[in-house]
């Protein structure tokens, strides 16, 4: 099993706001090859494995899939703070703001 701990395995330290970059990399937050689809189909697929060793190597997949969203969305918020709602707007982010 696992520990979960407040904080990232692998923590993310980005200095810079960059709203273009942000825009790159919260592709891989959604969408059919994201982390999130990712994780489901790990998590929803191991209950249709008739050996129990397989079931269990897939949840761990989907939860460390789930560890990926987790530094995606620190990728993001790290870009994308103290950004004015203008650069936000011109970014493209004043629809899911």
């Amino acid at each position: 099993m696992w520990t979960y701990e407040k904080r990232l395995q692998f923590p993310v330290k980005i200095t810079q706001t960059c709203p273009k970059t942000a825009s790159l990399i919260i592709s891989q937050f959604g969408g059919p090859d994201g982390e999130l689809a990712a994780s489901m189909r790990y998590l929803s697929q191991r209950y249709t494995m008739p050996c129990k060793e397989v079931g269990g190597l897939l949840t761990d997949i989907g939860t460390e899939e789930l560890a990926h969203l987790e530094m995606i969305c620190a990728i993001i918020y790290q870009l994308t703070k103290n950004l004015t709602p203008e650069q936000a707007k011109t970014a493209g982010f004043d629809a899911t703001i």
